[in-house]
């Protein structure tokens, strides 16, 4: 049974109104100052108030105010009733300061019954969406929940994969047979890898939570980096890369992480999506000084794209290929991440296509540094990425501890090892490392606690880098206050691994 508060100084006529509302079916309360409606509101919380304009100590307008402004009324449906105030701009007022409906006496008693009807129909359907909303945002929080959770337990294995086969890439194939399994198991590796971080930077640019880590960098040089790892996959499926960069560097200011990503999501694209001919790619600069901007053109010569799926093709989940086999692969997500990175980098991509069988062409612009912005490079800061050092690393994956000291080993570094927290701060004040590469997610201690332990003893004389398959942004903060030097995203390539020692 509904509840309605029915608010009126008129005596008689609140009498009139409650035995109307009480045939009808509702339990009526009723009130005879504003004040009084007001507390009786928030006490019982009815679902309708027929409130009258004129009452002797605040208006109506006042108390539906003040409902509005109560969390705890501010859901009820408030109905204005007036023999006073009858115009047109009063009605106004009352609907604009909140109110749900406004009835101007004298009114009929059907027409009293059917606004209250249909206040209770609104207010429920309210009720109902405001329920699936929570019931929506506890599902999305979960998710994101779960994501992060998946994304650590699928990097951790990636990582002693990805470790292991720069061990073996350093030791090199027995004969041809051994060398292109090394090649199957690295290309699959790194697809798999980066669907991985696809899937789950999707969900953070979905919540607004990706940041960029910016500085100045050399556009070239960064593609140089995409194109040694793709040029092998693009040329394992028959095609030919053609690639024309630029003599002189290209200074930009950017995330060099999410610069890749952008490359290699474009250049992986354009591959997958052609059979047979060529992937022509350009890199140059465009305009100059303060307008400079960098240019990348890819062109395949592979399936093309539809007109109509065109215009929808950096949209979320969007696949050209539909077919039911899924001869393509992908998550149709790729396109877009490389849209929302570019455009947080100031820039702009955009696709063209003559339709099917006519290949496609992407071009993405960049905004470069200003001359005077370009910073001087300094022969004499350069750092010998083979100096060997006294590295800790404390990581509870027995294959990825495992193929991580080879690994560092393998480049004359001094490694001790400790599968907990406790251990690797004990380790840490009895070898005096140079580094420490640090599991977040360590039972017992975690790598927070680690981290601040070792600021407390040993203090700035240790380099800390947290290796973790959490890769949100929260995840990246709290590893910097807790006193890391740096966050690392597992799987780390060994060449990733080897610049980050150099630059330490």
């Amino acid at each position: 049974m509904a509840t309605v508060l029915n608010v009126n100084d008129d005596e008689a006529n609140r009498y009139l109104v409650n035995r109307i509302l009480e045939m009808s079916g509702y339990h009526v309360l009723e009130a005879a100052t504003g004040m009084a409606a007001l507390l009786m509101a928030e006490k019982h919380r009815p679902d309708v108030i027929v409130l009258d304009v004129k009452l002797p100590d605040i208006s109506g307008y006042e108390v539906c105010a003040r409902l509005r402004a109560n969390a705890a009324t501010s859901a009820i449906a408030v109905m204005h009733t007036s023999a006073t105030f009858i115009t047109p701009d009063k009605k106004v007022q009352g609907l604009e300061g909140g109110a749900d409906a406004y009835l101007t006496q004298p009114y009929e008693p059907s027409e009293l019954i059917a606004t209250v009807r249909s206040l209770l129909r609104l207010r429920h359907a309210e009720q109902q969406a405001r329920l699936r909303t929570d019931q929506l945002i506890e599902m999305d929080r979960r998710k994101d929940e779960f994501l992060a959770m998946l994304g650590h337990e699928l990097r951790n294995p990636l990582a002693a994969i990805m470790t292991a086969i720069g061990i073996l890439e350093r030791k090199g194939p027995v004969d041809t047979k051994e060398a292109r399994m090394h090649g199957i198991i690295q290309r699959q590796t790194h697809h798999l890898a980066r669907l991985v971080d696809d899937l789950l930077d999707v969900s953070r640019i979905t919540r607004g939570k990706v940041e960029l880590r910016k500085e100045p960098l050399d556009l070239a040089e960064s593609f140089q980096q995409v194109l040694s790892i793709l040029r092998p996959r693009v040329e394992a499926r028959g095609l030919k890369l053609e690639v024309r960069l630029p003599q002189t560097p290209l200074w930009l200011e950017g995330d060099a992480t999410r610069l890749e990503q952008i490359f290699t999501n474009i250049l992986d694209n354009a591959a997958k999506y052609t059979d047979q001919g060529t992937v022509s790619v350009e890199l140059f600069q465009e305009g100059v000084d303060g307008s400079a901007q960098a240019v990348l053109r890819v062109k395949d010569t592979g399936i093309g794209i539809p007109p109509e799926k065109l215009a929808g093709v950096f949209d979320l989940f969007a696949q050209v290929d539909t077919s039911l086999e899924r001869s393509r692969g992908g998550l149709g997500i790729g396109l877009t991440l490389v849209r929302t990175l570019v455009r947080m980098h100031g820039g702009s991509v955009e696709a063209t296509s003559g339709g099917y069988g006519e290949g496609s062409e992407f071009v993405v612009k960049l905004p470069l540094l200003a001359p005077e912005r370009i910073p001087l490079l300094n022969a004499a800061n350069a750092v010998d990425a083979r100096q060997a050092r006294r590295i800790l690393l404390v990581e509870d994956n027995s294959d990825a501890r495992q193929s991580m000291r080879e690994l560092l080993e393998l480049w004359g570094h001094q490694v001790a090892v400790a599968p907990d927290g406790v251990q690797g701060v004990e380790m840490a004040l009895t070898h005096a490392p140079d580094v420490a590469l640090v599991d977040i997610g360590l039972p017992g201690v975690d790598g927070y606690q680690v981290a601040q332990a070792l600021r407390a003893r040993v203090g700035r004389n240790i380099r800390l880098v947290a290796l973790t398959g959490y890769g949100e942004v929260e995840a990246h903060t709290r590893a910097l206050k807790a006193g890391f030097d740096l966050h690392v995203t597992k799987p780390v390539r060994p060449a990733d691994l080897e610049r980050i020692l150099s630059n330490l």
